[in-house]
C-alpha cells in the first residue's frame, strides 16, 4: 500500500480516471452495437457522423487506438451503405 500522500493522490487520481475512460469506452460500443442493429438505412445514415465522432474522441484521449477506431468506422461505413 501506498505511504507518501503523492502516492495516495496518484492511486485516486488513477481510479478515477479508469472509471471515466472504462465508462466512455462502453458506451461507444453500446453506440456501435446500437448502429449494428439498426435496419433502415436512412436511421444508420443519421446515426453514423455521431458513432464517427465519438470514436475519434475517444482516439484523441488514447482510450482506443487509433487503427481500431478507422477499423470501425470503416467497418460501419460498409453496414450503412449496405443496407
Amino acid at each position: 500500500m501506498a505511504n507518501h500522500k503523492s502516492a495516495k493522490k496518484r492511486i485516486r487520481q488513477t481510479a478515477k480516471r479508469n472509471a471515466a475512460n472504462s465508462y466512455y469506452h462502453k458506451t461507444a460500443r453500446n453506440a456501435v452495437r446500437k448502429l449494428r442493429s439498426v435496419s433502415t438505412q436512412k436511421e444508420a445514415t443519421a446515426l453514423l457522423p455521431s458513432i464517427e465522432s465519438m470514436l475519434d474522441k475517444l482516439t484523441k484521449k488514447n482510450i482506443i487506438h487509433k487503427n481500431k477506431a478507422a477499423n470501425l468506422k470503416s467497418k460501419l461505413a460498409k453496414h450503412v451503405n449496405s443496407l
